[in-house]
């Protein structure tokens, strides 16, 4: 695959592999990226994963002919990536590693030598001329390892950007980037948000027409999309209005109850209800949604004095990760000592910027009257803004005041479109 007229890609597609960094599922596969830039000199950017040695290998003699690479520049030292260094120096005997200082360090511990014969160390703003193409190296530590560096080609105007803008999924599979490379983001690289901001500021100052990262496709086109999103996810920033519920239930009650409180909260004007079973869905799914939408509800069950098992994992995985400026509303289930909510207020007590909800809700055993009633004044008060919004709506609907509609730009021209046609009589529900 051709990325411009001097870069080629010759990264790898897996299909076997199903548990990404054995946790992650992977339905689609995953892609493990290369890219080969040709000029007076040529480099390869990073390997791929072991099991695909010989393809990978196979690809850039078949590119190159009987040219040899001069570089190999490893980026990020993660074994899908790395894995062969190695066999590419014993193909390429005259090829010179070019990486960062921690990286030599972790070949050394990966394969018992540094390749100090034959290496070229370089530091953040360090460049490396290939001709036309000159490179230049930027330090990215802890997106998401300590010695990733990303690289800029300065003639084609692109950013190896090593894991940052990764996604799931192998590259001959249609989907939605988003969705994919927003639970890869949240569950590999999320808990460095800090440093993914420092790299997006350096990239801020560059001319980029093309992102190649180390998984996932080729970035060309809307690279403000992309670039908005990073930030928003980097800045623990929620990304848009919705709420999530997730729970856990063991003989149905729970559940009851939430997906009655899910059905008063898209009544009262929620633009966006996400249920989550964690006993069932993954959790790097519903750890995603959490970070996408402004406001979660815990709902648990009192389990050995504590929480049940899939809502500890959930909130170790919220925390793990830097969570906050969030609201959250807690429901806790028991049949005798309920502690839910104490518990996993207590887990969160060191996450930055939340806000809970007044209303809580405790059922015992089974909705009553008493919790019934928690629940509808919980979804009053966390509906609320949407009611308003809504109110705003239909009266901008009615009047089609211009200025009413400017206070309202921030709402989904879809949503209005919606609330319009069910005015006019014309949408069924």
């Amino acid at each position: 695959m051709e990325i411009t007229n001097d870069i080629v890609y010759v990264g790898v597609n897996d299909h076997e592999i199903d548990l990404f960094e054995a946790q992650y599922p992977v339905p689609h596969g995953m892609s493990y990226n290369s890219y080969v830039i040709i000029d007076e000199k040529i480099a390869v950017m990073d390997t791929v994963d072991a099991h695909f040695k010989h393809q990978w290998l196979d690809q850039i003699r078949a590119l190159l002919g009987d040219r040899h690479p001069d570089y190999l520049i490893v980026q990020h030292m993660e074994p899908d990536h790395s894995a062969n260094i190695v066999n590419f120096l014993q193909l390429y005997k005259d090829a010179v590693v070019v990486s960062s200082k921690k990286s030599f360090a972790m070949m050394q511990q990966f394969f018992g030598m540094d390749f100090a014969e034959r290496r070229i160390v370089v530091e953040d703003g360090d460049t490396l001329c290939l001709g036309k193409h000159t490179l230049t190296f930027m330090a990215a530590p802890m997106v998401h390892w300590p010695e990733v560096m990303v690289t800029y080609d300065s003639c084609d105007k692109v950013l190896f950007s090593a894991d940052a803008f990764g996604k799931f999924g192998a590259l001959d599979v249609e989907e939605d980037w988003a969705d994919e490379a927003r639970r890869y983001y949240f569950g590999i690289v999320g808990k460095y948000g800090v440093q993914t901001r420092n790299i997006l500021k350096k990239a801020a100052r560059l001319d980029i027409q093309i992102i190649c990262s180390l998984h996932g496709p080729v970035l060309k086109e809307n690279l403000g999309y992309y670039m908005r999103l990073y930030n928003i996810w980097a800045s623990y920033k929620a990304e848009s209005e919705g709420i999530v519920i997730a729970y856990t239930s063991i003989y149905g009650n729970t559940e009851k109850a939430m997906k009655q409180l899910a059905d008063k909260l898209r009544a009262k004007g929620c633009p966006n209800v996400i249920v989550h079973d964690l006993a069932r869905v993954h959790v790097s799914k519903a750890v995603e949604d959490a970070f996408r939408y402004n406001k979660l509800i815990l709902a648990a069950v009192t389990y050995n004095s504590g929480i049940f098992p899939a809502m500890r994992n959930f909130i170790e995985h919220l925390t793990e990760r830097g969570y906050q400026n969030r609201m959250i509303a807690f429901v806790e289930n028991g049949s005798w000592s309920p502690a839910a909510t104490k518990v996993m207020k207590k887990m969160l007590e060191e996450s930055k910027n939340l806000t809970f909800a007044d209303t809580e809700v405790r059922i015992m055993s089974a909705l009553n009257g008493e919790s019934s009633l928690q629940l509808e004044a919980l979804s009053e008060e966390l509906c609320r803004d949407y009611r308003i919004q809504r109110n705003k709506m239909r009266s901008y609907i009615q009047s089609e005041d211009s200025d009413l509609l400017a206070e309202l730009c921030e709402v989904e021209a879809g949503y209005v479109r919606k609330e319009k046609a069910c005015l006019q009589g014309s949408y069924r529900h």
